[in-house]
């Protein structure tokens, strides 16, 4: 009986070396130089430990798998290779199947039969397609369609089974045409020992090839009781050599008694092996035998074509169903828009995009520049990433921003959902152009020293289940969780299944596809309530541990998590992780080994809550100083951790106002003067009390630092699909003298006062005063000094502060300064302050300090005084 695993793990181990980069410099020397009587024999070997059954072949498997990769990995080369590792290559799988890089194969879970359907062949169900009982469908719930590529037409089969070609190459070796005939008699000469090339041309392991994987092979486990077992064609083949000269044969041969033990029992001749060890790996004749991309392009067609159109085709109990396959890496609409497909998406070689710039080193704090590409140009459309980098990377680069957050890159088929939507995980949004564009993109960014993160979203997925992965394969479970726990309770979204290995191993896998095929540096986990708890979130939480350790939590979810941290760590140890949690699960940023999840920073929502609270319902006048200091200084002792922002994308898409328009309006004739005033000035203040007084990380939503007037809206049946505020009013500065260049300016002054005092990598804030009926607060980071006055009406000529060391104080930054759209009440004979040996503040020192109505400023000692 011809046992079924054996089946399952020979496509194991192909899939293990289909992974393996397909390069002539780096592929060992393969079985066509041996012998191939020690090619069956090895095969044989294979087959002979995977004849007592499932369990032995998986201990076969995970040996033989183990030296294949450490083979790979080490790239070993050279007299010091062992030969007999050759052979382990050789019975997995080399040699066996022509040019590897092009076996393309899909695998879905499925429902009774699964085809992949394209323009490739005319969108046939029956031409590539899996059935149950058929060894398309694994006992693991797989479907395996492995396409071959084409013959041109007038193009004769290869005259040798094992050749291989170079698909990525534009030249190799091989393709100049070498009599391969000359070539293997020159071989025989200068390689093998005298006699030993009389069995060369035993054709035995090309007949079993195609014998078990050839078109008339079998296609059902029952139709594998046809092929002797493993044992019976190993003692066949004995039988065969008896009359053979001895010394020509390979003396090895295989002990296999049953015993339970890691790897296999091989008995040899010292002589022999301490002679094959001896010689060295005929690299030359291997790289000559390969042919490059040249030859492959003259002979082959290829299966899948770049560009066309494949979606996967599955037959249910309920009726027939298409669907975008789930690894999708681009997908564009069908014709009408209300479907889509995935386009194959492999370029030719010399069409793929080649990276110029390495990846920034990761800079001690982080000022991270929040933007979506679709609505950053100017005009009323969708922008792309083209488009981006040429006109809005100056202008962040410019900005004093040191990293891009982009929101919306994974592909979502509803636009108006901002990107979080999400329908295929591993594709970027086709809106925005092609993966190409979106290299181009970040390697742009990295050329300017910026860090590229993506706000991932792995909390849900869209319900769509025409674009999506919801009810892919016709069964409600495939990805997400049943029933009402598999809906989010307020968003019309699915719930992952966290607790499924194949769900989990999905989302791995997308992480890590980010990363090595786009690039990433990192990633902040959006909404992270909504996958931690089955309320989403929705709970009132109070703080008491208890509300964080009940049967509310998903376990699964938390250990998702650690595993995502775990891997992008390991992958890339510089790598930053970001936690969105509204609530500050515990040990979000503590380390995995002490039981936290792993995150490097975590995002403090309550301090851009806390300030739009107090826009929309309190009076500038009643604003409670000891309220903003707390709220600000609440996690003060994860500050290393914090990432901290007074507005993000949230206060310009979700359909609440921007903080420019409550404050200022949506122009300047809006407002009356004073209002106006006011409205700048504190917007001003907002952002440099945000920046300065906590957290190690700083975020700002594109058009922000510029104040600018309108929110997003994406164009919806509400407004009749209008773009008119789908979009950033760059034009804005193109005055200079405008409030919003002015803005600007302050914001660049931020950002540089940073780079250069390193605020953010300082400890927290040392309050030093919070004056509530003067609406004064005052105190250090590091060694600067910060001094706001929020009071609408009252200015104070002479505020006494205390200070710790004696001398002269400069002005860094004057919120106040007519550069910036102030009123300029801080002359310039007044920028420079001088202390009073007085005690205030409990500290020694006293600088009396002109404090403008409505501003800030910043002070640095700019000499000492010695008293």
């Amino acid at each position: 009986m011809h046992n079924t695993s054996q089946w399952r793990w020979l496509l194991y181990t192909r899939s293990l070396v289909s992974s393996y980069p397909d390069s002539p410099h780096q592929h060992p020397p393969m079985a066509r130089l041996l012998h191939k009587e020690t090619m069956l024999l090895l095969l044989l070997i294979q087959f002979s430990n995977l004849q007592n059954g499932a369990e032995k072949a998986e201990r076969a498997g995970k040996y033989v798998g183990a030296q294949l990769q450490s083979s790979l990995r080490t790239g070993e080369r050279g007299p010091e290779r062992d030969p007999r590792r050759e052979l382990i290559l050789l019975g997995s799988w080399r040699g066996l199947v022509f040019h590897i890089r092009h076996l393309h194969s899909s695998l879905e879970t499925g429902a009774r039969s699964c085809s992949l359907v394209g323009d490739f062949n005319d969108w046939s169900e029956t031409e590539n397609r899996a059935r149950e009982g058929h060894f398309g469908r694994d006992d693991y719930g797989y479907w395996r369609i492995f396409l071959g590529d084409k013959l041109r037409d007038g193009e004769p089969e290869e005259k040798y089974y094992f050749q291989e070609y170079n698909y990525v190459d534009d030249f190799d070796r091989g393709d100049k045409d070498v009599d391969i005939d000359a070539l293997f008699q020159k071989m025989n000469d200068d390689y093998w020992e005298p006699g030993e090339d009389e069995y060369i041309d035993n054709d035995i392991p090309e007949r079993l090839y195609e014998e078990i994987f050839g078109p008339n092979g079998p296609q059902t486990e029952e139709e594998l009781d046809n092929i002797p077992d493993a044992r019976t064609r190993y003692e066949a083949w004995k039988e065969s050599q008896k009359n053979k000269p001895q010394s020509n044969l390979p003396p090895i041969d295989v002990i296999d008694d049953g015993t339970t033990f890691s790897g296999m029992r091989i008995v040899d001749d010292p002589v022999w092996r301490k002679r094959v060890r001896e010689k060295k790996p005929p690299l030359a004749y291997w790289e000559e035998l390969r042919k490059g991309r040249k030859a492959w392009m003259k002979k082959y067609i290829p299966s899948i074509p770049h560009g066309c159109r494949v979606k996967v085709f599955f037959k249910t109990p309920e009726g027939p169903l298409e669907r975008v396959p789930a690894w999708a890496t681009y997908v564009l609409p069908d014709p009408g828009g209300k479907r889509a497909s995935a386009i194959y998406w492999e370029p030719p070689p010399e069409n793929v995009y080649q990276w110029k710039n390495k990846r920034p080193k990761v800079p001690s704090s982080l000022r991270i520049y929040e933007c979506h590409v679709g609505t950053s140009g100017s005009e009323p459309k969708i922008c792309s990433f083209i488009e981006f980098s040429e006109k809005v990377l100056p202008h962040i680069k410019r900005s004093g921003y040191n990293a891009i957050q982009f929101i919306g890159v994974q592909e979502h088929f509803d636009y108006a959902s901002a990107g979080y939507k999400v329908t295929s995980m591993f594709a970027v949004s086709s809106r925005f152009g092609t993966p190409e564009d979106f290299k181009h993109l970040v390697d742009t960014a990295h050329g300017s020293g910026l860090l590229v993160f993506l706000d991932i979203v792995h909390s849900y997925a869209a319900q769509d289940e025409m674009v999506g992965l919801a009810s892919f394969d016709g069964a409600n479970d495939c990805y997400f969780h049943c029933g009402k726990r598999g809906h989010h309770k307020y968003w019309g979204t699915r719930i992952f299944k966290y607790g499924d290995y194949e769900v989990i191993r999905f989302l791995l896998s997308n992480l890590k596809w980010w990363v090595e095929e786009y690039k990433i540096d990192g990633f902040q986990f959006h909404s992270l309530s909504s996958m931690l708890y089955t309320h989403n979130g929705f709970f009132k939480f109070t703080g008491d541990l208890e509300e964080y350790c009940n049967q509310y939590v998903d376990r699964d979810a938390l250990i998702y998590l650690i595993l995502a941290n775990e891997m992008l760590h390991q992958l890339n140890p510089s790598i930053i992780t970001i936690a969105e949690d509204a609530t500050y699960y515990p040990g979000l940023c503590e380390p995995i080994s002490h039981g936290g999840l792993g995150f490097d920073f975590f995002v403090n929502m309550s301090i851009s809550q806390m300030w739009l609270w107090l826009l929309e319902n309190v009076p500038a006048d009643q604003w409670n100083m000891n309220m903003i200091v707390d709220t600000l200084m609440k996690n003060v002792q994860k500050n290393e951790k914090m990432l901290v922002y007074p507005e993000n994308h949230i206060q310009s898409i979700t359909g609440a106002r921007s903080f420019a328009e409550v404050l200022f309006g949506s122009s300047q004739t809006t407002l009356p003067k004073e209002s106006f005033v006011r409205g700048v000035s504190l917007y001003k203040m907002i952002r440099l009390i945000t920046l300065s007084m906590c957290g190690h990380a700083y975020l700002n939503f594109m058009g922000n630092e510029f104040g600018h007037p309108a929110k997003i809206e994406f164009p919806t049946r509400k407004n009749n699909f209008s773009f008119t505020y789908a979009r950033r009013q760059w034009d804005l500065l193109d005055d200079r003298d405008c409030l919003h260049n002015q803005l600007l300016s302050f914001d660049q002054a931020m950002m540089k006062m940073e780079e250069k005092g390193r605020i953010l990598e300082k400890r927290p804030a040392r309050i030093h005063r919070i004056d509530d009926s003067a609406k004064v607060i005052i105190y250090t980071r590091g060694p600067l000094l910060f001094v706001f006055n929020f009071h609408q009406s009252q200015s104070y000529s002479s505020y006494e502060i205390g200070v710790e060391e004696a001398g002269e104080y400069q002005v860094l930054l004057d919120s106040d300064e007519t550069l910036y759209g102030g009123l300029g009440h801080i002359k310039s004979e007044q920028t420079l302050q001088r202390t009073v040996r007085k005690r205030t503040d409990k500290l020694p020192n006293t600088l009396c300090l002109l404090l403008p109505k409505q501003s800030s400023q910043v002070y640095k000692l700019a000499r000492i005084l010695r008293i």
